[in-house]
C-alpha cells in the first residue's frame, strides 16, 4: 500500500472529502498515532490502511 491523498479515498468511498473527515472524526487519536498530520491531505500508508479496514473501503 502506498500513500493516498484524501479526494482518493473519498473517492473509492463514493463521498466526499468533507464526509471523510466527518467520519474521520471520532477516530483522530488512533489516526495521530499511526502518524495522520491534522490537515495532512497526502496520507500515510498505515493510515490508508486503517482507514479502508474501519471503513470498509476497495482501494
Amino acid at each position: 500500500m502506498k500513500a493516498k491523498g484524501k479526494q482518493e479515498i473519498a473517492r473509492c468511498a463514493g463521498v466526499s472529502v468533507n464526509t471523510l473527515n466527518r467520519w474521520l472524526k471520532p477516530y483522530q487519536q488512533e489516526l495521530k498515532a499511526l502518524g495522520m498530520q491534522r490537515n495532512a491531505r497526502l496520507l500515510p500508508p498505515k493510515v490508508v490502511i486503517y482507514i479502508a479496514e474501519k471503513f470498509c473501503i476497495d482501494l
